[in-house]
This record gives structure tokens, sequence and C-alpha cells, in this order.
């Protein structure tokens, strides 16, 4: 049996839940397959129109600014806590039972900030609200062109889906499953049909079963035990 991971299954459930199985020792790593983009965004009468700005803003503002997740340990919320790591910066959390009326409070000016996946969230950006950045690697799709994390100086902030293997899984299995991988992530239409629901196809060099390793170990690093965060 395989399994399709992301960073929520393959990361933050074993910082936020006791799991009967180890995330990084019962499960054989084959290959990556995508990275998901995130969009940060604001209300829009937050004075920066972008990372940087943003990002600036926050540390001259600690913990004034509000972010709406989708409750706590909720991707949204460990992406805003990633990104408080990463940036140095300090900002209130606001929990709410889902993503939909976070992202109401949001276009009704009642929180500051939202991490959340584009089709969620691009909408309301073109019409009531600011995006301010990309969380990818490349421009998402359906036309819609922000500046990426990458282009902005906050490299690596962003989440993928990957595939793995029951513990044990010879080594010639895990090679015949990362080559069907690789030939299939090389196919145009099926970069294509990525490229329209907004996923991006990691380069050829980090679909190997050693780099998806590597990520998720990195990913696994005490940032999210240290922010405390428990399921409730």
């Amino acid at each position: 049996m395989l399994d399709v991971g992301q960073w929520s299954t393959h990361v933050t459930n074993g910082a936020i839940y006791s799991l009967p199985y180890d995330l990084l020792k019962d499960f054989e790593p084959v290959a990556l397959l995508a990275s998901q983009a995130y969009l940060i965004s604001a209300k829009k009468t937050l004075p920066p129109n972008d990372l940087n700005g943003l990002i600036t803003w926050l540390k001259a503002n600690p913990d004034k600014a509000l972010a709406g997740t989708a409750g706590v340990g909720a991707e949204s919320h460990i992406m805003g806590v990633s990104f408080q790591h990463k940036t140095n910066t300090r900002f209130q959390f606001v929990p709410y039972r889902a993503a939909s009326q976070a992202i109401q409070d949001l276009v009704a000016g009642q929180i500051d900030l939202m991490f959340n996946v584009p089709s969620n969230i691009v909408p309301q950006v073109c019409r009531d609200h600011q995006g301010v950045c990309g969380g990818s690697e490349e421009p998402f799709g359906s036309g819609s062109r922000y500046p990426t994390v990458d282009e902005t100086g906050l490299p690596g902030f962003y989440e993928s889906g990957a595939l793995f293997a029951p513990k044990g899984t010879p080594r010639d299995i895990i090679g015949k499953l990362n080559t069907a991988v690789i030939d299939a992530l090389a196919n145009p239409e099926v970069r294509q049909r990525f490229a329209d629901q907004g996923f991006e196809i990691p380069p050829r060099d980090q679909q190997t079963p050693e780099a998806l390793g590597a990520l998720q170990k990195a990913d696994m690093e005490p940032i999210i035990r240290a922010a405390g965060i428990k399921a409730e």
C-alpha cells in the first residue's frame, strides 16, 4: 500500500498528535510530487502592500496584527508559525471553525492576515483585499500573478505533497516507483494539469527518495514543537 502524504499528515500531525507510528521511521520516502502555493493575504487597509513591507511592519508592530486560521494546528496556523519563525516577527492567531469564516472576517477587516491556498482566497483578493505574496516557487495558475516568496527573499516557504511506501519496502521497488513518478511528472499533460490546479512540480534533482527524506526531516525540526501547538 502506498501513501500520498502532505505537510499536515507527514509533518505537523507528528507534532500535535500522539501517533501510533513514527513518521520518519515507519515510512519509506519515494518521491516529492508537487508544491502547493499559499497566498499571504492582508486586509485592504493594512499599510504594507508587499512581502518586505509586511515583514517590516510586523517587526515594528509586534503582536498587533491578527492572523486568522482554520483552527489550532491547521495548515493555515502552521504556515503562520513558520512565517513568524523565518521572519522573526510576532502576531496573534485567531482560530476559526473553518477557513471560510476567517476569510469573511478578513474581507470585513476584523482580522489583518491569512495564509491560505489560492483557490480559497484569490476571488476575494481580486475584489476586496490585497494579496501580499504567493507562497510557492512559481506563480500559481488561473492567470494570477503575485510575487513569489523566493523572488522576495523568503525561500522555501511553501508546502509539498509526496509519495511514501511502507517501512521495509525493498530498495529496488522504491527505485521502480520513483522512476514511475519521475516519468509521470515529465508528461506535458500531467504538468499542465498540475499547473491548472496551482501546483508546481519540483526540479528533477528534488524528485529522489533521498531528497524527500531530507526535506521531511528538515521540516520536522523543532519549529512546530517549539511553538507549543497542541490539537484542540
